[in-house]
């Protein structure tokens, strides 16, 4: 099982991320997945958590992450010790932000930064910050198939904001690719 952690703030759309790999794994890849969000009192700008997990067979655990294979930061001040508590050994973080990933050390794991906010800006004119880091995950780990992230933003999204968040996608993915 593929267990991904996401670390975000309220409004910047970790959950629908959690959703939207869900979507693309199990709808568009044949795979079982689950997306589920946790966090408190419901507020703009408060530290959110979700999940997705990927298996090729049925999954019945429905607890919480506790140990991930891969954490996406949607906000680089989120950097801590949650983000690096529970990673497996060989993970891979990915941090939206404008600083390099010897900025943000963690022994054993790989680190791949994004600058998805001003990608996101740039193309959005937003700073939601959720498709370019699924563009990311998908370079970085290969966890997935753009083309299958696409569907899943076909099926998911509101039809005027689906065809800028696949050029973002698209755009962090081959960002991240060249990078590494």
């Amino acid at each position: 099982m593929t267990e991904i952690r996401w670390h975000g703030r309220g409004g910047l759309g970790a959950f629908t991320a959690a959703r939207l790999l869900g979507a693309a794994v199990s709808l568009h890849e044949g795979k079982y997945a689950l997306a589920f969000p946790s966090f408190g009192p419901e507020r703009r700008g408060a530290p959110v958590f979700a999940y997705t997990r990927i298996d090729s067979k049925p999954i019945t655990d429905r607890s919480e992450v506790v140990e991930c294979d891969c954490a996406v930061v949607l906000d680089d001040t989120l950097f801590g010790d949650p983000v690096k508590s529970g990673l497996k050994p060989g993970a891979t973080v990915i941090i939206n932000t404008t600083k390099q990933a010897k900025d943000f050390p963690v022994d054993g794991v790989q680190v791949v930064t994004v600058d998805a906010t001003g990608l996101a800006l740039e193309i959005l004119g937003r700073p939601i910050t959720n498709v370019p880091l699924l563009g990311a995950l998908a370079a970085a780990t290969g966890i997935t198939a753009v083309q299958s992230i696409e569907a899943a933003i076909d099926d998911q999204l509101a039809p005027k904001i689906r065809e800028k968040n696949k050029i973002l996608l698209n755009k962090t993915y081959q960002l991240v690719k060249e990078a590494l």
